[in-house]
């Protein structure tokens, strides 16, 4: 399907949007420790998403029941915040998505719970590192395949896997839009990016096999993902705006 580009308007709008919850991540990050429950994290994003004047896009999403997903160890992405009590040694992944005058900012990151393996430091870091990667790609021009590419050659150099199923995506004015944007591909493949649209980069990266297992949450179409081997997943996401030279990192504070 053709790609209908932001306005500078709706540019503008995405820019503020997207500003909220990239606070709303680094204003988190504070509270992940050990001892806190994920739905007491969750009720911190749900106040201060509020209180910045922007509604939470996930909670009711497709009968998501929560403001934000909060994917623990082998979780690999939508982990449903509850009763679950975080403990020394955790890797949790804090996926926050605001919405405001109609549009959309989508950003995630791994943060450790007390001191973690170095395995657990490593994987992270590679996941944070073919995120950027998969970013440095982002061009009018380039490919999600090119992407893709790039992402799946770094982690599976360093030893890892990327998770095939599931990805980033086109945002704007729809939370979810086309293109899917993969963390694995092959160059001149997928869809053609062009100027003034924005997507996510969010490369899921298992420590063990790529393969995942889905789970049903009640009432809702979304599912959640853990790895099949039950090995962590880490990942990280920005939300980019395709320049009419490059890319603009919007989920930034």
């Amino acid at each position: 399907m053709a790609v209908k580009p932001l306005t500078k308007d709706e540019i503008k709008k995405m820019e503020i949007v997207c500003k909220i919850s990239a606070r709303a991540l680094r204003h988190i990050e504070k509270f992940v420790r050990a001892g806190v429950t994920t739905d007491e994290l969750d009720k911190i994003v749900y106040d201060f998403t509020l209180s910045n004047n922007a509604n939470p896009a996930c909670l009711g999403y497709h009968g998501y029941p929560k403001t934000i997903c909060t994917s623990v160890n082998e979780v690999v992405c939508h982990g449903v915040p509850g009763s679950y009590v975080l403990k020394d040694g955790d890797l949790i992944n804090v996926d926050i998505t605001s919405e405001k005058e109609g549009f959309f900012g989508d950003c995630s990151a791994t943060f450790f719970v007390g001191e973690v393996s170095e395995k657990a430091k490593d994987l992270t870091e590679v996941a944070r590192l073919a995120r950027d990667k998969g970013i440095e790609i982002v061009a009018p021009g380039a490919t999600t395949g090119d992407i893709g590419f790039t992402i799946e050659r770094f982690v599976t150099r360093r030893g890892y896997t990327t998770v095939k199923e599931i990805g980033g995506h086109g945002i704007g004015r729809k939370f979810h839009d086309e293109p899917f944007v993969p963390s694995f591909g092959k160059k001149g493949r997928g869809d053609i990016l062009v100027p003034w649209q924005c997507i996510t980069v969010e490369p899921m990266v298992n420590e063990g096999v790529s393969g995942i297992k889905e789970f049903d949450i009640p009432n809702s179409s979304i599912k959640w993902y853990t790895t099949s081997d039950k090995k962590l997943s880490a990942q990280f996401e920005h939300t980019v705006l395709v320049t009419d030279t490059g890319y603009e990192i919007l989920t930034v504070d």
